[in-house]
């Protein structure tokens, strides 16, 4: 039996972010029938944790049409909203390590029509790195901060940029780092005043945290 796969498409008119697709969890019958009511209906779609192995198993028409990105696991299916006007998010990380959950906050806001500046391997533990991107960091509305282990790039950021900073714990990390829970506690208890703090890896969340942000920005 397939469960059915009710879409959202109203959810653009309500909230100005169209539905993404979480494909990990789903069968690939329960892939095919996104698609297949997405072609029905002329609309592109966003798919988020679409695995490689996911991709193979999906009809050729249709993967032919994805514009997939194996580093954030993301697929364009159709066309994006065509990117305008300079870049007002930068997407910063602690290191090499959380660019695949960067990526997806950065494809998420493509995919939306907001471009934005990526800036890597700036974390902590060599501050000089960060110092030297600050002046081009803090020249941004919104800053998404991604950083793991004890993920104190964001709460450095937001004690030196004027934007909203959004932090994104990362299950970068071994021992007592929890697959990302102390980076998490460690930002939410953050003293920098204004974090906002999103889940686990959730570039996806982080994206839409600045799209909000950017209707009333």
């Amino acid at each position: 039996m397939t469960t059915p796969v009710i879409l959202d498409w109203d959810r653009l008119n309500r909230v100005g972010i169209t539905e993404a697709v979480l494909c990990e969890p789903k069968t690939a019958d329960q892939l095919v029938a996104v698609l297949d009511q997405a072609d029905a209906a002329g609309r592109s779609m966003l798919l988020t944790r679409l695995t490689p192995q996911q991709l193979a198993t999906l009809p050729t028409d249709y993967r032919a049409r994805i514009d997939y990105e194996e580093v954030s696991r993301t697929g364009f299916f159709g066309d994006p909203t065509p990117a305008t006007g300079t870049a007002r998010v930068a997407v910063v990380t602690g290191g090499t390590s959380d660019i695949g959950v960067a990526r997806e906050a950065v494809r998420a806001l493509l995919f939306h029509g907001h471009t934005s500046v990526e800036i890597y391997d700036v974390g902590v533990a060599g501050l000089w790195r960060v110092q030297r991107h600050l002046a081009e960091i803090a020249g941004h509305q919104i800053v998404i901060a991604c950083a793991g282990m004890d993920a104190a790039l964001p709460t450095v950021l937001a004690g030196l940029v004027p934007g909203l900073v959004i932090a994104v714990p990362t299950s970068v990390g071994y021992g007592v780092a929890e697959g990302g829970r102390t980076a998490l506690h460690s930002l939410l208890s953050s003293c920098a005043p204004g974090l906002v703090v999103v889940n686990i890896d959730n570039g996806y969340g982080a994206a839409c945290a600045a799209m909000k942000s950017l209707r009333h920005g």
